[in-house]
């Protein structure tokens, strides 16, 4: 009866209204599940290739007002879509027209990309200014979450354990460059808190 109900329902909106209620809906899950899993400790997140650090060696420019404030990351972008779908869902159901609801839900999804972005810009000055002790980070296993450039040609950020809590911290590599979301051992503490890493698997070849 309720799926009767819903198909009705969607069947009578126009197109417009299909297009902002469908991204509101997909998204708005994708929200209420990165939240959760944020919660828990299992939180995902990386940033898109567009996106460079200005103050890095060797980086093309892109989204980044410094070193540190990313726009483009998987956060940002369920936020962007899910307050673009929403604005467009309220201005069209006010009887807006198509063009000012999509200028509008543009507005709020670009409000809310910066918004989160510069959220964890504030976060990662948190992390990076508390009092944890970098040098236990020597030797520990974590994740890649910003991609890092081949040959030392600037840096990315990498998720790991520090004293019993999960840190994001800035990470260089002597070989290949590393891809978000794999898995890296730091081999060495670095000046001004950054960690030379390599990639887990080739760390325990060098081993054996």
């Amino acid at each position: 009866m309720q799926l009767l109900f819903l198909g009705q329902w969607w069947s009578g909106l126009e197109g417009a209204q299909q297009v902002f209620w469908g991204i509101a809906i997909i998204f708005s899950v994708l929200f209420v599940i990165q939240f959760v899993l944020s919660l828990v400790g299992l939180d995902f997140d990386g940033d898109a290739d567009m996106d460079f650090n200005t103050d890095s060696p060797g980086d093309s420019g892109g989204y980044s007002m410094d070193a540190d404030f990313t726009i483009l990351s998987v956060r940002s972008i369920i936020a962007f879509f899910t307050f673009f779908g929403w604005t467009g869902v309220l201005f069209l159901k006010n009887g807006g027209s198509t063009l000012v609801a999509l200028i509008a839900a543009s507005v709020a999804g670009l409000a809310a990309m910066f918004i989160v972005g510069y959220m964890m810009y504030l976060f990662s000055k948190l992390t990076q200014d508390g009092s944890i002790d970098i040098r236990e980070a020597l030797y520990n296993k974590g994740e890649v979450y910003l991609t890092i450039p081949a040959n030392k040609k600037g840096y990315g950020k990498i998720h790991l354990k520090v004293s019993g809590s999960l840190q994001e911290l800035d990470a260089v590599t002597s070989g290949d460059a590393i891809p978000t979301g794999t898995s890296i051992r730091v081999v060495e503490v670095l000046d001004d808190n950054l960690l030379l890493v390599e990639q887990a698997k080739d760390f325990l070849m060098d081993e054996n």
